[in-house]
C-alpha cells in the first residue's frame, strides 16, 4: 500500500505539548494557558520566562529570587572567552553563537538537563553578542550589569550607555512574544537531538544552526527598506498603492500560520502605541501600518493580510539603533527560552524520534 509522504512533516502531530499553542485560524497564540495579549504587556522577559519553565508565573520573592540566580549567568567562562577572542573577524553572528555555546558542552551538563542549565544558556547569549559586536568594532567590553533587567543590560551592554524607558519596554515586549512559538523547525530540531539522550547544549547548538537559515530566521531587513523608504514619502498611501499595483509584495504584512492579525504584532503594536510622539521610527511604523491595511483592503479585498511580528521588530530594532546583523541573533536571544522549555519538556517523557523515509532510487 503506497502512503503519502508528508514533506517537510507538514500537518504531522510530533508531539504533545503543555508550553504553547499557536491557533492559525484564530490569531491567538497562548503561553502555558495564557494569552499573549494579556502578558506580552504587562510582565517582564524574567516573569515570561520564569512562565514557560516553571509552568507559573512568579510571586514577588519567587521573581526576586529567580533574578538574583539568573543574572549572573551572564558572564562567559574563560572557554567562552577564549574561544570569542580567536574566532576570524569574517565569521557571522549567527555562526559566532553556535561556535561559542558549543563551547559550553562541559561535563556539567548532562542528560537529564535542568532549568538551572537553561538559565546558564539563556542569560549569556545577550553577552555573546554585545562582546562580539564591540570587538569587531574596536572598542573596550563592557561587563554585564547585574543590577539591570536582562533586556536592559542587553542594550546597556550593546551601546555602552543606558536605554530610555521606551527602548527598553518596545524591545522587552519584542523578545517576550518571540520566546516561543510552536513546533516550528529549530525547536524541532532541538528536540530531536535531545531525543538521543544527548545534552542541552548540542541541543540548543542544533537549534541555533537551523535558526540561521533565512527561510527561518530571516531578519526584517526588508521591512527597514520599506520604513526608510516611505519615511521621505508624504502621500504614503498613494506610493504604497502603486507598490502593490507593480506587483511589488509588502514586507511585514500577512503570515504563513496566522490567517488573521498576528497576535504578536497586535501586542507589539500596544506597546508602542503608548510610545506614539516619543520616538519617531515607532511613530512611522504605526503611520505605515495604517495607511497600508487601507491599501490592502482596497486592492485585495478578503485577503486578511495584517501586520505580521517582523513589522514592527522592524520599527523597533530601527529606533534602538541595532545593525541589521543582529536582527536574527537577538530574535535567538529570546527563542532560547522556549527552545530550552521543549527540551526540558521532551526529557520528562522522552522517545526518540524515528520517522521513516521512501526509497525512490534505482
Amino acid at each position: 500500500m503506497r502512503v503519502n509522504v508528508q514533506r517537510g512533516l507538514k500537518g504531522v502531530i510530533a508531539a504533545e505539548t503543555r508550553i504553547a499553542e499557536v491557533d492559525g485560524s484564530n490569531g491567538r497564540l497562548i503561553y502555558r494557558g495564557y494569552e499573549i495579549r494579556d502578558i506580552a504587556t504587562t510582565y517582564s522577559f524574567e516573569e515570561i520566562a520564569h512562565l514557560l519553565w516553571f509552568d507559573e508565573l512568579p510571586s514577588d520573592p519567587e521573581l526576586e529570587k529567580f533574578k538574583s540566580t539568573f543574572a549572573p549567568y551572564r558572564n562567559l567562562t574563560q572557554t567562552m572567552e577564549k574561544v570569542l577572542s580567536v574566532l576570524p573577524e569574517d565569521m557571522d553572528m549567527m555562526s559566532v553563537l553556535r561556535t561559542v555555546i558549543s563551547s559550553s558542552g562541559d561535563q556539567s551538563m548532562t542528560w537529564k538537563p535542568t532549568v538551572e542549565d537553561a538559565m546558564k544558556l539563556t542569560a549569556v547569549i545577550p553577552t555573546i553578542i554585545a562582546y562580539r559586536k564591540r570587538i569587531l568594532e574596536g572598542k573596550d567590553l563592557i561587563a554585564p550589569c547585574l543590577k539591570y533587567s536582562h533586556v536592559e543590560n542587553y542594550l546597556y551592554m550593546l551601546h555602552g550607555s543606558p536605554a530610555s524607558p521606551e527602548h527598553i519596554r518596545a524591545l522587552e515586549t519584542y523578545m517576550i512574544l518571540t520566546m516561543e512559538h510552536g513546533m516550528n523547525a529549530s525547536t524541532f530540531s532541538a528536540r530531536v537531538t535531545a531525543s538521543t539522550e544527548s545534552d542541552l547544549v548540542s541541543a540548543v547548538t542544533s537549534a541555533i544552526g537551523t535558526m540561521k537559515g533565512p527561510l527561518h530566521g530571516g531578519a526584517p531587513s526588508e521591512v527597514i527598506v520599506l520604513l526608510n523608504e516611505l519615511s521621505e514619502v508624504e502621500n504614503k498611501k498613494m506610493h504604497l498603492r502603486e507598490k502593490i499595483l507593480s506587483g511589488e509584495k509588502l514586507m511585514g504584512f500577512g503570515h504563513r500560520v496566522y490567517k488573521t492579525h498576528d497576535p504578536r504584532s497586535i501586542a507589539l503594536k500596544e506597546t508602542l502605541s503608548g510610545l506614539v510622539g516619543k520616538d519617531r521610527w515607532l511613530d512611522l511604523a504605526l503611520e505605515v501600518e495604517n495607511a497600508a491595511i487601507d491599501v490592502l483592503e482596497e486592492l485585495k479585498p478578503g485577503r486578511g493580510l495584517y501586520t505580521n511580528v517582523e513589522f514592527y521588530a522592524a520599527a523597533i530594532m530601527k529606533a534602538i539603533n541595532m545593525d541589521s546583523s543582529l536582527f536574527t541573533p537577538t530574535f535567538t536571544a529570546s527563542r532560547m527560552v522556549g527552545w530550552t522549555a521543549h527540551v526540558l519538556e521532551q526529557a520528562e517523557d522522552n522517545v526518540i524520534y524515528r520517522p521513516l523515509s521512501r526509497y525512490v532510487g534505482k
